[in-house]
């Protein structure tokens, strides 16, 4: 394989998990909204119904875990992470794009550490059987499970980032390094926030 269908696969291939990524977002929303469903009826029911659906406030802390690790991803491929930028905008280019692609490669050494474990949490539970300590009694590898899941997605998606901005940062391609993980600049995100707005706009007048 030469080094430009080389490129294109790995470019390929962050496309597709950008697209997955993006996917189980909207997943992880409507799993958020379901689980307000949820304890607003529970709630409601409780006041005026005089009984309770139970397990609402357990159910909605799952949901939340789940949407969370299955929206870092995503999060992280729209370079939505949160960077302390005071010194970095006035850095070099080249000196900026080789910080981003150590930032990168300590965020890999991170999630690899965090996913090792959250794995050593939903094995010990799967082995010895553990339930919650609720009414539900939920085999806790269920929730624990799909949280894992999430976070072996974005050691996935991290890994090709980090792939395509290794070889990016071989071949001196600083604005594919920046693009890739990089901090989004001012004029981007003021970029994406006049696109939304003419979106909407143009919803509106449809």
């Amino acid at each position: 394989m030469t080094q430009t269908e080389h490129f294109r696969l790995l470019g390929g291939l962050l496309r597709r998990a950008e697209s997955f990524s993006r996917a189980a977002v909207w997943a992880g929303g409507a799993l958020t909204v379901a689980s307000v469903l949820l304890i607003s009826f529970d709630v409601l029911a409780r006041k005026f119904l005089g009984f309770t659906t139970g397990g609402a406030d357990e159910l909605s802390s799952y949901a939340f875990a789940i949407s969370t690790s299955w929206a870092l991803a995503f999060a992280t491929l729209q370079r939505a992470n949160v960077r302390v930028d005071v010194l970095y905008q006035y850095l070099p280019v080249r000196l900026s794009a080789v910080l981003d692609w150590i930032s990168m490669v300590a965020m890999a050494v991170f999630m690899v550490f965090l996913t090792y474990y959250a794995y050593d949490v939903v094995q010990t539970s799967w082995m010895q059987k553990s339930t919650a300590n609720t009414p539900l009694a939920t085999p806790l590898w269920i929730p624990q499970g799909l949280w894992m899941l999430g976070l072996v997605w974005m050691c996935v998606t991290v890994a090709l980032m980090l792939a395509r901005a290794s070889a990016a940062l071989v071949t001196g391609d600083i604005e594919l390094v920046k693009e890739i993980c990089g901090v989004r600049s001012a004029k981007e995100e003021a970029d994406e926030e006049a696109a939304a707005g003419e979106r909407m706009v143009k919803g509106e007048s449809a």
